[in-house]
């Protein structure tokens, strides 16, 4: 994890601006600065202009306001009056609490998939999990974001077959906050096999549709990565680690 889960894809193609239906214009800009948020390419802190996001998303500056505002709801932008739009920025306080929802959340859709999962998303699960231990054992260029695209897959197929749209619209906020932290960038070798593992024990609870099981090996793995973020309180990210 950690269970976050972080995939750069060229901007759809729309109408132009001048053409473009307002709600079109504004979903467009919504995506492409949550999206530049959570790849990494807008970091904690950064200044979010709004010309230069008008240009990036190929719409007016009217809709890239009403899509701060709405990523400002959401908690991933910071308005701050007379000085602009931040990607928002949070202290080891703030991510605990976050974190500590994170848990109760993710648990219990973990509890819920078990009972919902089928053999073949099971399969699937199995088989993303297999990937990100590949990635971790060869280590290529880039593996760590890789693998946190393939995080994200894991945990998102969990909460789609959790049954409750309440309980999995709550945990994609929770994560989405913590994804701008881009958590895998943190983790020492040990702190990234023990999270492989956990994806694997996973994988193993649903199989024996055992929800108990299953909710203790997501808390505990969440929990894993909140030290894994928290213990470096500047939360600058590491250097990636070298293939051996």
């Amino acid at each position: 994890m950690t269970s976050l889960t972080d995939i750069e894809t060229a901007p759809p193609e729309t109408a132009p601006p001048e053409t473009a239906p307002p709600e079109t214009a504004l979903a467009r800009a919504y995506a492409t600065i949550r999206t530049g948020i959570l790849d990494g390419r807008f970091r904690p802190g950064d200044r979010l202009r709004e010309e230069h996001l008008a240009e990036t998303a190929g719409v007016s500056r009217t809709p890239v306001r009403e899509a701060l505002r709405r990523l400002a709801t959401e908690g991933l932008v910071e308005l701050t009056p007379g000085l602009g739009a931040f990607v928002s920025s949070w202290s080891v306080a703030d991510l605990e609490a976050i974190f500590a929802v994170r848990a109760l959340v993710e648990a219990a859709v973990a509890e819920q998939a078990a009972r919902h999962l089928t053999a073949a998303d099971i399969d699937a699960l199995e088989a993303l999990a297999e990937r990100m231990e590949d990635l971790a054992g060869r280590r290529p260029a880039g593996f760590l974001d890789r693998i946190t695209g393939l995080n994200h897959e894991f945990h998102t197929r969990i909460a789609a077959a959790c049954g409750n749209d309440r309980l999995a619209g709550l945990l994609t906020q929770t994560v989405d906050l913590i994804l701008v932290h881009r958590t895998f960038r943190r983790y020492h070798d040990r702190q990234l096999v023990r999270s492989m593992a956990h994806h694997r024990e996973l994988v193993d609870a649903f199989r024996a549709r055992d929800a108990d099981w299953a909710g203790a090996v997501m808390r505990a793995h969440v929990h894993a990565a909140r030290h894994a973020l928290v213990a470096d309180l500047s939360l600058s990210p590491p250097a990636e680690p070298k293939a051996p």
